[in-house]
């Protein structure tokens, strides 16, 4: 019965995403009350406290009333919209016993969902409010009791009702509902047969072939983990299959999995979010992903190719691969074309993003039913539709209940001024070195990011450590670029690097070794950032000649660090050839235009020569080790 009641609930969900979509969204208030609610009640039916053991009736209780408190609390404040928009109400002790009811679910279901360092974290937040004022010197605050930190929680825009959860309710629900209707489409065979196709035939095929497959799955699920276990499932016993070392399939599949999030033109959650914080339209920030997005798959792709050489890795067999016209068939494309084209005409008409998302999802839907006459029955046409909604309602609950939880820290954040503080602490150690800041911020982003998802991890960190940056000059796009690639690949940085985690548990293999692997081959994205911070162009400003100069720049570091950390051969001597390499790559980032042509010179030259030695080349030394060939 509970999981019937979800099936239903979540395609409700779906339902009242694509109506909103369409029609546009409810009152603030009202539309980000009616979400949390049927998010959090999805959410308890998903994951119940107690399954499984004998507390079970125990949980069936304790989730019944969170699901009831949910809903008083939401209904209270759409009832109460006028009123607390307009008169600005004193909290009194009923409203006290609501917020604190609310946020315990959500800490509660924030804990079932993604375990307890996130919960924890706003517990932190919630605690310093109520108490920093015993705290001396710098990190203390002002005190404030219970019914102001009650009125800036529950009643007001700011508080729980504020800008992430609006953008959860709005633009991030039609994009997942978006990808969700892609996927269930047909969309999804689509971009594993095309990866398997691009990838399959040449040295390392299965690794080329998920870097591709993951990367067009993660443009439209912008999730790594999620993308992970989906595509992963799929790529990783494949290369196992062709005898890929099964760390190095992990990796492959986590790394590329990764990269989704930063690529348009969908991303991950995250990046609605920087575009609600930083006040610009998504088009601004998905410009500004296209470069480093292109960037870090080109270095993956290179560095897999390079990898697969020196170790031999199989092809995919060809009677796996299917044959272009198959891929091509207009009955397999024109969803997808009509997706994208329906939702790329309302952006660059000028709509509402999430008004964009819907008419692609129109637009697929139309196509899905011409392509879907004499092919499919009406009923299957009708279960895949639903499947999409579920899928899309499921989808919600994660996104929901973190921003939900991400909204409460942020707001007690911004009450105390406690990440002005941090910020200032920053830049005093850095002693106002934008480098100083700039390291130390993307240290302390990784730390901070690691065990949280990505959307959580970048809403903190741009919350506490993005003013250091903005704070010693940084333009604020930048600046939050910078810190959100940081956030982003915390879940493949050792040691709480959760997609490796889930990658390597597919490949039935031990994490520590996919770490060092996955580190390996996304070696460009930890440079990335600091690209971002030194080119302008790297995020589509300064205009042609700076873009075409940071892509230059760019282009070095994506072939000069897959050779080096492979130690491909350029003139014969190992030391030679190393400092050839990191010769180049800082020639690159020399803040010059004259910089990376003088790196491209330069490596020009050495291969050259090597070539004409006979020392240059992508295969290992005849001294090369077994173990070097294994690892």
């Amino acid at each position: 019965m509970r999981d019937t009641a979800a099936k239903a609930l979540a395609v409700l969900i779906g339902l009242f995403v694509l109506y909103t979509s369409a029609a546009g969204p409810f009152e603030s208030l009202v539309q980000r009350a009616i979400f949390v609610a049927l998010v959090v009640t999805l959410g308890l039916l998903m994951y119940p406290l107690g399954a499984g053991t004998r507390l079970r009736a125990v949980g069936i209780a304790v989730d019944v009333v969170a699901a009831v408190a949910t809903w008083i609390a939401c209904i209270y404040i759409v009832i109460n919209y006028d009123a607390i928009m307009n008169a600005l109400p004193w909290a009194t002790a009923w409203d006290v016993a609501m917020t604190a009811a609310l946020v315990l679910v959500l800490l509660e279901l924030g804990r079932r969902v993604v375990g307890f360092i996130f919960p924890a974290l706003v517990t932190i937040g919630l605690a310093y409010a109520l108490l920093g004022h015993h705290i001396p010197g710098l990190l203390g605050h002002r005190p404030f009791d219970i019914y102001f930190v009650t009125e800036t929680l529950f009643l007001g825009d700011l508080g729980l009702w504020g800008p992430l959860v609006s953008v959860a309710a709005t633009v991030i629900s039609a994009f997942v509902l978006f990808g969700a209707v892609l996927l269930h489409t047909g969309g999804g065979q689509t971009f594993m047969d095309l990866a398997l196709r691009l990838g399959g035939k040449s040295p390392g095929g299965a690794a080329k072939m998920a870097t591709i497959a993951s990367g067009l799955f993660g443009m439209v699920s912008g999730s790594a983990v999620a993308n992970v276990a989906t595509t992963g499932n799929f790529t990783i016993p494949l290369m196992k299959r062709l005898s890929y070392p099964a760390p190095f399939a992990a990796a492959v599949e986590a790394v590329a999995s990764t990269g989704g999030q930063l690529a348009p033109p969908i991303m991950g959650a995250a990046a609605f979010v920087m575009a609600e914080i930083l006040g610009v339209s998504y088009i601004t920030v998905m410009t500004a992903a296209i470069l480093p997005a292109l960037l870090f798959y080109t270095s993956v792709f290179v560095t897999v190719h390079v990898v697969s050489l020196r170790r031999g890795l199989k092809i995919v067999d060809p009677k796996d691969i299917p044959a272009w016209t198959t891929i091509l068939r207009w009955r397999r494309l024109l969803p997808i074309l009509a997706a994208l084209g329906g939702l790329f005409w309302g952006i660059f008409e000028g709509r509402s993003v999430q008004s964009a998302a819907f008419l692609g999802i129109a637009a697929l839907l139309v196509a899905f039913l011409v392509t879907s006459v004499g092919a499919r029955s009406g009923r299957d046409v009708m279960r895949l539709l639903f499947e999409a909604l579920e899928d899309a309602g499921r989808g919600l609950v994660i996104i929901g209940v973190l921003l939900a939880g991400a909204q409460i820290l942020v707001a007690m954040i911004n009450l105390t001024g406690i990440g002005v503080t941090l910020s200032s602490l920053i830049v005093d150690l850095a002693g106002n070195s934008e480098v100083l800041v700039a390291i130390i911020v993307g240290l302390v982003c990784l730390i901070i990011g690691m065990g949280l998802p990505t959307t959580a991890a970048y809403v903190l960190v741009a919350a506490v450590l993005a003013p250091a940056l903005t704070g010693v000059g940084v333009e604020p796009l930048a600046a939050h670029m910078f810190v959100f690639y940081f956030a982003t690949i915390s879940v493949i940085t050792p040691p709480v690097c959760v997609a490796v985690f889930v990658a390597a548990g597919i490949a039935q293999t031990n994490w520590l070794p996919a770490a060092r692997e996955a580190v390996r081959l996304g070696a460009l994205t930890y440079v990335v950032p600091f690209l971002i911070l030194i080119y302008a162009g790297m995020i589509g400003q300064g205009g042609a000649f700076s873009i075409g100069n940071a892509a230059l720049t760019g282009m070095v570091l994506v072939v000069t660090i897959p050779l080096l950390l492979a130690r491909v051969p350029i003139l014969g001597n190992r030391w030679l050839d190393a400092a050839l390499y990191v010769a180049a790559a800082l020639l690159a980032i020399v803040p010059h235009p004259l910089g990376p042509v003088a790196a491209v010179g330069l490596l020009a030259a050495a291969w050259a020569a090597g070539r004409r030695a006979g020392t240059a080349g992508l295969t290992l030394p005849a001294t090369a080790s077994a173990q070097e060939k294994e690892t």
